[in-house]
């Protein structure tokens, strides 16, 4: 893999990024979605493989105490091969002077996080627009 590495969002197909999220798979998210999330995020990572998005990932963040890590995405067929690593490595660069990045993983990728330096929060709390689907996807601790 030749990686090129962006952060421009003029550049972007918001379909590509679209499905690359569906296959990676991080679910379901329109176009225009990404474009406004993308857009109101302050730090952003995308990979190019031969012209290819293969990654993604972006931060929420005030510019001093937290910075949310979100939304990171790699091709399966990139997956195992330490894109993902430097996708976030790239992101904790840009959000370093902030005093806490959380981050919010898809279950079963805690152990990746924990190599890359996350730690579990004992009080971190969530509401879910949809909160049946998130108890079942293992996303909420049972009440």
């Amino acid at each position: 893999m030749s990686i090129v590495w962006a952060d421009d969002l003029a550049c972007i197909d918001w379909h590509e990024l679209s499905a690359l999220y569906r296959i990676a798979p991080l679910g379901n998210k329109a176009p225009a979605d990404l474009a406004l999330v993308f857009g109101n995020s302050m730090f952003r990572a995308f990979a190019y493989d031969e012209g290819r998005l293969v990654g993604a990932g972006r931060v929420l963040a005030d510019g001093r105490d937290c910075a949310y890590l979100c939304d990171v995405a790699v091709h399966p067929d990139c997956q195992g091969q330490g894109l993902g690593r430097e996708i976030i490595e790239r992101l904790l660069v840009r959000c370093r002077s902030h005093r806490k990045i959380i981050l919010y993983a898809v279950p079963g990728k805690e152990g990746f996080y924990e190599r890359l330096g996350f730690r579990r929060m004992t009080t971190a709390m969530a509401i879910f627009e949809d909160q049946a689907s998130a108890y079942g996807r293992g996303y909420l601790a049972a009440p």
